[in-house]
């Protein structure tokens, strides 16, 4: 067995294990992608029980499991981060948390009962959380002196691929439920995880395997300058997690909606899921822009500090929100409204993706002690956990016994964007508390 190589190749070009981490995250996100975007429709419409007869659930609970599923999603990355910073190492992490990833798609293929779902989703949970703080800090430790002048424009693609790989997914998945049903289009985002897991494999020899920190990570965790910078990003955190709880909705009660809605865009008619296709699309053309376009004119206006783009981040989201509960409004009263009026929140929920993940990724990068990258990342995907656990609490609390909620029509998208009104309210001393309070000095 060849010895495996602990420091980055001092070269001027790209780390030779670069095209293996890229291409597998490229079918990783078409696996995750592909399955979650489809995952509410085949729970109201296509779940049976364990006679094959019709099974499906009322869309209030269908909304509350896609979310629970979602929380425990980004609640694993601490249980991933802890174990590649502090035991097995990035590489071994990902590639056998990988194959739980690959178990859980196996079951949601197989098995179209609660008891399958129940089984897929919880493989799925561990395998792709485990796996998401270690990725991308596994690719950053490929580079060393001598080609980090490489490692920005690394990561813009790397970002591509993830983009390429959610939009062929949105694109193509609910095709596959619609035309051969859940068996096909579960199955098809496993096979894709299953190549992501032995491309990775592949590079095996020519990776850089950075040494776990063993003991010295746990020490490190609760230093001072440890627990300071978690601190602050803890309490910075738990405001963005109420923008989580309403921009993760796409994936549920925005899908739901659009069921309801005209989707025929230029004669064709849009799948109710294939419109989350225009997010990670837009994604794409607003983080160049916001770096030329949308930073400088705010200059104009006030300088855009980091805690100021996740304000406006948090507005924009409420604007969303309310526009939504319009379009709630339109098809209560018996209309069906165009798909252009999401094209046009899809825009604005873009943005305010931008202004509030892209730059929290930037905080915890520059705040957190150089050994506990990952673990901080953990830490952000909690927030994202948080937000998916109130609005799964949220929809079981307001689910009626007759298939019906308390919150009815508007008045459901109304409570999320008041409530993140009313977040943004309280955050506004907070952010001045934030930004005239420096981070700890050795972080």
């Amino acid at each position: 067995m060849r010895p495996r190589r602990s420091t980055p190749y001092e070269i001027e070009g790209n780390p030779p294990g670069l095209p293996y981490i890229v291409l597998n995250e490229v079918a990783e996100r078409f696996s995750f992608a592909g399955m979650s975007t489809i995952l509410v429709v085949f729970m109201t419409t296509y779940m049976v029980d364990a006679t094959g007869a019709r099974a499906t659930i009322p869309e209030p609970q269908a909304k509350a499991w896609f979310h629970a599923f979602a929380a425990a999603v980004y609640f694993f990355p601490l249980l991933g981060s802890v174990l590649a910073d502090a035991f097995l190492g990035k590489y071994r992490t990902i590639y056998w948390l990988s194959i739980v990833y690959c178990l859980g798609h196996l079951a949601l293929a197989v098995d179209g009962t609660r008891h399958g779902l129940l089984l897929g989703l919880g493989l799925i949970a561990v395998g792709s959380g485990g796996i998401k703080p270690c990725v991308a800090a596994h690719l950053g430790d490929q580079f060393g002196e001598a080609n980090a002048h490489r490692v920005e424009r690394t990561f813009t693609w790397f970002y591509f691929a993830i983009n390429i790989g959610s939009v062929l997914a949105i694109v193509s998945t609910p095709l596959l439920l619609d035309i051969y049903g859940p068996h096909v289009a579960f199955g098809v985002p496993g096979l894709l995880m299953l190549v992501a897991a032995l491309v990775f494999r592949g590079g095996r020899d020519v990776y850089v395997h950075a040494p776990p920190a063993g003991i010295g990570f746990v020490k490190k965790l609760f230093s001072r300058d440890g627990l300071g910078s978690m601190g602050r990003l803890i309490a910075l955190y738990a405001f963005v997690s109420v923008f989580w709880s309403l921009f993760s909705q796409t994936g549920s009660a925005w899908v739901l909606q659009a069921q309801r809605m005209d989707r025929f865009v230029f004669g064709v008619e849009l799948l109710p899921a294939q419109i989350q296709a225009v997010q990670p699309i837009l994604a794409l053309i607003m983080i160049p822009a916001s770096t030329y376009l949308l930073y400088p004119a705010l200059r104009r206006i006030v300088e855009p500090t980091p805690v100021r783009r996740i304000g406006i981040g948090m507005a924009l989201i409420v604007v969303v929100f309310a526009l939504i509960a319009g379009v709630e409004a339109m098809i209560v009263a018996g209309a069906a409204p165009s798909i252009a009026w999401h094209l046009v929140a899809y825009v604005l929920l873009t943005m305010a993706e931008v202004l509030v993940a892209v730059t929290c990724i930037e905080l915890s990068y520059v705040s957190a002690p150089e050994s506990m990258k990952s673990f901080v990342m953990a830490l952000f995907a909690l927030s994202v956990a948080l937000g998916n656990v109130f609005t799964s609490a949220i929809n079981f609390v307001i689910a009626g016994e007759d298939g019906g909620h308390l919150l009815e029509g508007a008045a459901y998208y109304l409570f999320f964007a008041g409530m993140m009104a009313a977040t943004l309210l309280l955050y506004v001393p907070f952010a001045r508390w934030f930004q005239a309070r420096p981070a700890p000095v050795g972080s």
